[in-house]
């Protein structure tokens, strides 16, 4: 079974690699993709795999992107972070997906349903379609219930300047706290309004209104200034940058 794994967090690869193995699945590991842009090559140049894993947040953008952009003719296998919100679409149109964080016993089950699936094995592109503009505009949400002491406050999204993401902890800044939010940064952006926030990297989140000065930096990313920035840089990603200029933009 050749497979292809599409996904930008590398302990997810690993993790999802250590469980393919666990559940006694027979694969070939063909290539693991990162953004949006190096999928839609790989569609291009190479041949069909027998069955991909795409995460929806990849490093430049939402993967359903990649199917207005290529041809793709091979079984998808979606794996998400987004909220319950985005899950039901899923549920509604009968696409295939794995929930963040990836248990064993949800793995088997989408493989077993994959390998005695009759169905064809391509994607509707009118689903993935309406997937997308779902995923685009999630609910605005407006608060953070975070721990303080013993007990629990709310943090207001709209005084929140950033996120990071450090030993796989998630961390909050604003203007007078830092604060651990018990989300990983994918699940959490997925929650966010992304005309307000956008996630430069891997690890960071930052609020448009946070954003004080942009400078040209090396291999084409930009660096930001940041309002209480606690001894962080704040790089865009290559893959990112140009979205994040298009996005500053608007």
């Amino acid at each position: 079974m050749k497979i292809l794994i599409i996904e930008d967090e590398i302990r997810a690869v690993s993790q999802l690699q250590l469980m393919l193995k666990a559940c006694d699945f027979n694969f070939e590991l063909l290539d693991i993709i990162d953004t949006v842009e190096d999928a839609v090559l790989w569609f291009q140049k190479n041949n069909t795999p027998d069955l991909v894993f795409m995460d929806i947040q990849l490093a430049d953008g939402l993967s359903f992107e990649i199917f207005q952009k290529t041809a793709v003719d091979a079984p998808i296998i979606f794996t998400t972070a987004f909220d319950q919100y985005a899950i039901q679409a899923f549920k509604v149109n009968s696409v295939d997906y794995l929930l963040k964080p990836i248990q064993k016993d949800d793995l088997n089950r989408a493989i077993d349903k994959f390998l005695r699936s009759n169905k064809p094995s391509t994607v509707d592109a009118s689903i993935l379609k309406q997937l997308l503009s779902d995923l685009q505009a999630p609910p605005e949400r407006e608060g953070l219930l975070v721990k303080s002491g013993n007990g629990f406050v709310q943090v207001k999204i709209s005084e929140l300047l950033y996120c990071n993401s450090e030993d796989s902890i998630t961390f909050g800044v604003t203007l007078d706290k830092r604060f651990i939010i018990e989300e990983t940064i994918d699940e959490l952006f997925g929650t966010l309004d992304q005309t307000k926030f956008f996630k430069i990297n891997r690890g960071q989140i930052v609020a448009k209104s946070a954003i004080q000065k942009i400078d040209p930096y090396f291999n084409h990313r930009v660096k930001l200034s940041i309002a209480n920035p606690r001894d962080q840089e704040f790089i865009v990603s290559r893959p990112k940058t140009t979205d994040f200029k298009n996005w500053m933009n608007k």
